[in-house]
């Protein structure tokens, strides 16, 4: 040991140096960084669609189509994210579970990403998860763990990982930090680059609905960091608090029940939902969410989940409002996820009628607003 000199008295003590460096964890460790990176390089970024509108209104409605990066929704983006998040930070390590908390879509992708690296993983979800998400976690080499209370997978995930020595990955705390939102590639430098060759480069709004409310906080500081006048919309469906916490000021706002839309929606204000930042909420019907995806497959041929409805269906809105006002520009919402996760859930009549849900009134009022009519809704 080295030593140093006590300037009172002159004597000399010994310097305490505890030394972890371990070159097998790092050796495993670059080369998990370097997997995970890899996935990002070999992907290509996803597409920006049009939604067509009557050309009298000079309005250009995008969606940016989510579904199509490997593990079939926006998620991918945010999985890869914690993925690199945790490795950097010494969370995760080899042979040790990683949990996470996830009503569907982020468990896929982060089962996929735990495989690349071969670490084991372990969903915690809710019992009324689609069994087609189910299936792709247990596709890509993971277990799910089903709890009866959607507002008990934090407490479960917690102790999972206590019990098991893993890594809760919490993308409920750490979508918005893991996220580099003033660029590297994140979904809103993305979208303004697709956008730069098109007739209305600068959105007038990005619609963007919240899960943990990472998406919507890397958008909305991205575009302030970069001086855009877009305006942030989320749009908050039935049974979750955000729209009322953010109305209200409240951050400590809950939902008794959870959400019937997969993916958005939470029973509590999420550390990673960034009130602050957003410019407007709308609260849209479950069913508005759900004829909107319909309306969806029927004008682009497309299939979607019930969070891309509920992004569509405000975008709808916000189109009236620029029309109404004789205004021009663009509007961007996102494909989430891909339809056939829900065949048996948004596509399904039974099911509708299972929930007392009632799609029509709001078919009509899409289906009149695009033949040129007054919007409704």
């Amino acid at each position: 040991m080295g030593t140093v000199r006590d300037r009172d008295d002159g004597r000399a003590t010994a310097t305490i140096d505890i030394d972890r460096f371990d070159p097998e964890y790092r050796a495993w460790l670059k080369e998990a960084v370097r997997k995970v990176q890899a996935d990002a390089n070999r992907s290509a970024d996803t597409h920006l669609l049009r939604f067509p509108l009557p050309e009298p209104w000079g309005i250009d409605l995008y969606l940016k189509d989510e579904s199509t990066h490997p593990t079939g929704s926006l998620k991918h983006r945010l999985a890869r994210s914690l993925f690199l998040y945790g490795l950097c930070n010494g969370w995760i390590r080899p042979g040790k579970p990683v949990i996470e908390a996830s009503s569907g879509s982020t468990a896929v992708s982060e089962a996929y990403f735990a495989k690349l690296i071969g670490v084991p993983f372990i969903a915690v979800m809710p019992r009324t998860t689609s069994p087609e998400k189910c299936r792709l976690i247990e596709f890509h080499g993971g277990r799910c763990h089903f709890v009866g209370d959607s507002r008990k997978l934090y407490e479960e995930s917690v102790m999972l990982a206590a019990d098991t020595g893993g890594h809760y990955m919490d993308q409920f705390t750490y979508a918005e930090r893991a996220t580099d939102w003033r660029g590297n590639n994140n979904i809103a430098e993305s979208i303004y680059q697709q956008l730069r060759l098109e007739r209305y480069p600068e959105p007038t709004w990005i619609v963007a609905t919240a899960g943990t409310g990472g998406t919507s906080a890397t958008i909305a500081r991205y575009v302030r960091y970069m001086q855009f006048d877009t305006g942030v919309c989320v749009p908050d469906p039935e049974n979750s608090c955000f729209f009322d916490g953010w109305t209200n000021h409240n951050p400590l706002a809950t939902s008794d029940c959870g959400s019937r839309i997969e993916g958005i929606g939470r029973p509590r204000m999420e550390p990673s939902f960034v009130p602050g930042a957003i410019d407007r909420m709308m609260k849209v019907p479950d069913a508005a969410s759900v004829a909107a995806v319909r309306a969806l497959e029927k004008a682009i041929g497309r299939k979607a989940g019930g969070s891309t409805g509920t992004g569509l269906w405000s975008a709808f809105k916000l189109v009236a409002e620029m029309v109404e006002q004789g205004s021009t520009g663009s509007i961007i919402t996102l494909i989430c996820d891909p339809g056939d996760r829900y065949l048996d859930k948004y596509y399904s009549d039974s099911w509708l009628a299972e929930q007392g849900m009632d799609i029509a009134p709001y078919t009509e009022t899409i289906d009149s607003f695009l033949a040129g009519g007054n919007w409704l809704g």
